[in-house]
């Protein structure tokens, strides 16, 4: 029944990924909107989710603050080091996007989908009743992630080969995770840790490349509205999941 399932979070992905690419002529308006989404699938359900599942402080901080914050510090790290490569070969550090960085980004999305679907199976472990909980919040918000993992791979100026390569990827992956739960699950604090660590690639992807750059060329009223409903269908989603 998990993998089963998880073949509806398949088709999810690949929808995501097929809209982001057919509006390309409103390309302001789909990097608002995969801003927003990506603002509330971190604050609406990695972050809640890792606090809870992670649990214990470090010198008076929840541990997965601490990974939140070590996410966020290491996507820009990761980006820094890779625009100075990029300069170093004659690129120009501000006008240039290292192709790399959105690989790497996209691939941070596929294993978080491999993770949704470990999620899925261990809940349907747990009973009917969780595991389509789970599928609910999974299935709906892998629209996003298909969405998103096109969006960040192109934008970073990749082959639209690769963005649909990864888009792929990403599709399969729930299908992957859920059936690798029928040999194993995930330590619940490891895996609250991994939600705050990849919250905050996250957001600094969000609040540092995609938002700037949605309104660097048209900072329109639509682009903030797309940006406030990506957020809010993340709620609805979250809200009715629960």
């Amino acid at each position: 029944m998990a993998v089963f399932v998880a073949l509806g979070a398949f088709l999810m992905t690949l929808a995501g990924g097929w809209t982001a690419q057919r509006v390309t002529d409103r390309r302001h308006l789909v990097l608002g909107l995969a801003g927003g989404l990506m603002l509330g699938v971190v604050g609406l359900d990695l972050l809640p989710e890792a606090l809870r599942a992670a649990g214990g402080e470090v010198f008076g901080v929840p541990a997965a603050l601490l990974l939140f914050v070590a996410g966020f510090l290491l996507a820009h790290l990761v980006e820094r080091l890779l625009a100075a490569r990029a300069a170093a070969h004659g690129a120009d550090e501000h006008n240039h996007r290292a192709p790399e960085v959105g690989l790497t980004a996209a691939g941070a999305m596929v294993g978080h989908s491999a993770m949704d679907g470990v999620a899925i199976g261990a809940a349907f472990q747990v009973g009917g009743g969780m595991g389509a909980a789970v599928a609910l919040a999974v299935i709906a918000h892998d629209f996003a992630d298909g969405f998103n993992t096109y969006t960040i791979t192109s934008l970073y100026g990749n082959a639209r080969r690769k963005a649909i390569m990864m888009l792929v990827a990403d599709a399969a992956a729930p299908v992957l995770g859920a059936a690798s739960t029928l040999a194993f699950t995930i330590p619940e604090k490891l895996l609250g840790g991994y939600l705050g660590l990849f919250g905050g690639v996250l957001l600094y992807l969000a609040a540092a490349e995609i938002l700037p750059e949605a309104h660097h060329v048209h900072p329109a009223r639509s682009t903030l509205l797309c940006t406030i409903a990506g957020a809010a269908f993340i709620w609805l989603v979250v809200g009715l999941a629960g």
